[in-house]
């Protein structure tokens, strides 16, 4: 990491990260302590922590992806842009083409460049799997139509005629911790706009409802792909702003996008005691 720097601040599409170097910060990232840096009025806040760790033989990079309530994801779209520039901006390599490993598997970056920063990352994120056993979940008194995706982490997509009649802060809470999902899903509400258009609500695991997700438009695409209702590619429109997602006939799913870094900081000494006192 540059020197002086104990984390970066980037957002993709208004979906923010911190970003550490979890060799140099000087405390495990337990998952209270992960809270409480998350924390949106007494930490720093975010929707969650990109932390670098040491890569497996095959990977160029790893990252481990922390939730705000402390859990770990498998993978994030937005995180792993985000996770990409800073790998390249802040000196960890001069590639504009490299591998990363998640908990999801290995994925591969490429970086779009803007006066020597990357203003841009397309993320090959693998295959989406389609539980075709799962078509209609009963939440809050009615049946919706879903498709269960499999990005590498959960997702629950429901397309719908009408986005301004769903309630996304009743239903994506009820759908994240629904029986169906012992381990907890994505959420993702889409309209059809068009043969390359599409909108999209989205409530994520461990964080709740967010401006945008990556791995979120890759299921939404596949979702709506895999039912022929879109061509590939599909163009996300998601709060936060666009994802253009490439789907190919067996579901692989490559994603393009926007990112911004915000600032570089470092944790003050109070703060670091507080932490250092949170040890669960």
């Amino acid at each position: 990491m540059s020197t002086g720097f104990d984390f970066v601040r980037s957002h993709g599409l208004g979906n923010d990260y911190l970003v550490v170097d979890a060799s140099k910060i000087g405390f495990d990232l337990t998952p209270a302590r992960v809270r409480a840096i998350c924390h949106r009025h007494t930490g720093l806040g975010s929707d969650g922590i990109l932390a670098l760790v040491k890569p497996p033989a095959k990977a160029d990079f790893a990252v481990r992806i922390l939730n705000p309530d402390g859990s770990e994801a498998e993978k994030s779209g937005n995180g792993l842009r985000i996770f990409a520039k800073f790998l390249y901006d802040h000196g960890h390599t001069k590639n504009t083409e490299f591998t990363i490993h998640t908990l999801g598997g290995l994925v591969r970056a490429k970086l779009l460049l803007d006066n020597g920063r990357c203003a841009a990352v397309r993320v090959d994120m693998g295959r989406a799997v389609i539980d075709r056993s799962m078509t209609m979940l009963e939440v809050a008194g009615q049946r919706l139509e879903v498709t269960a995706v499999s990005v590498g982490n959960p997702h629950c997509v429901a397309i719908v005629e009408d986005l301004g009649k769903v309630d996304l802060l009743k239903l994506g809470p009820l759908i994240e911790k629904h029986p169906a999902f012992p381990n907890r899903t994505n959420v993702q509400f889409v309209q059809v706009l068009s043969r390359h258009d599409t909108r999209a609500l989205i409530w994520e695991r461990g964080a709740g409802h967010t401006l945008a997700s990556g791995s979120s438009s890759c299921a939404v695409a596949a979702a709506c792909y895999e039912k022929k209702l879109v061509d590939s590619p599909v163009v996300v429109h998601m709060e936060g702003g666009d994802l253009t997602v490439e789907v190919a006939g067996d579901l692989q799913l490559v994603m393009t996008g926007l990112v911004e870094e915000v600032a570089a900081g470092r944790f003050s000494e109070e703060f670091r005691q507080r932490l250092n006192a949170t040890r669960r």
